[in-house]
């Protein structure tokens, strides 16, 4: 397989659960610095990096919402806890002389650029990482939403999504079906006939909708991303057409 990334420019989404490591909450600082080190490997590589980071380590607005909290101020609060974890991300890549750069769809100029699209892109072409924080700046609407909509803003060729828990995209749920196997190539219109959830359906409307291809993959081996990059089978790919990267 070549050494060479198949795609100029993607959009990573990495779960907040992703940066916890075996804690039960909160940042592991070994597993940040495996995730920068990936990362940074990945830029230092010719592949233009976006990141989106979850919360769901530090809170999740539907949990919130759930414990009697107003549903759009948990998930404002959601969106602040994306900016915590967006900013240990750039400082883990700092130490790691790799350059970046967080925007924020929340204004909160003391502590990251607010999000210009055209401001992201230019970022991008200059080398850098852009981490995507705060969500969409909206309520109601999750990171995975977030990461869909960062990604065709700023011509991502793919939508790598590193989970923490599975390999991929499963024929039923892992969890209750003892028989579920791993699907390694699905098309968007397929896994939505099927049912089954490659991620928020909010967000895989706008992946499919608009051809954008997705990788599901496991982010307990972050050298997983350098893999996904060479184009080596790690994995799901959901794609447009069968057996097509488009």
């Amino acid at each position: 397989m070549s050494q060479q990334p198949v795609w100029k420019r993607v959009l990573l989404k990495l779960s907040g659960e992703a940066l916890m490591g075996d804690l039960q909450y909160g940042i592991d600082p070994v597993r940040l610095r495996a995730v920068a080190q990936e990362i940074g490997h990945a830029a230092a590589g010719g592949t233009e990096i976006a990141v989106v980071v979850g919360a769901g380590n530090i809170f999740r607005g539907v949990s919130g919402a759930s414990q009697g909290i107003d549903r759009a101020t948990a998930d404002y609060m959601g969106m602040l806890a994306t900016v915590m974890n967006s900013m240990a991300l750039q400082d883990a890549l700092r130490k790691l002389s790799t350059h970046s750069r967080v925007l924020s769809a929340i204004a909160m100029q003391e502590v990251c650029e607010p999000y210009i699209r055209g401001r992201a892109i230019r970022h991008l072409e200059k080398g850098r990482v852009v981490i995507f924080a705060a969500g969409t700046g909206n309520p109601f609407f999750t990171t995975d939403t977030a990461a869909a909509l960062r990604a065709l803003e700023i011509g991502a060729e793919c939508l790598l999504m590193a989970k923490k828990k599975y390999d991929g995209v499963y024929s039923a749920d892992p969890e209750t079906d003892p028989t579920a196997t791993l699907i390694e190539h699905i098309t968007h219109r397929e896994a939505l006939e099927r049912g089954l959830r490659v991620m928020d359906s909010t967000a895989f409307a706008l992946c499919m909708d608009n051809g954008l291809p997705i990788v599901v993959f496991n982010m307990s081996a972050p050298e997983n991303i350098r893999h996904v990059l060479r184009g080596e089978r790690v994995g799901t790919t959901v794609t447009s057409e069968p057996n097509g990267r488009g």
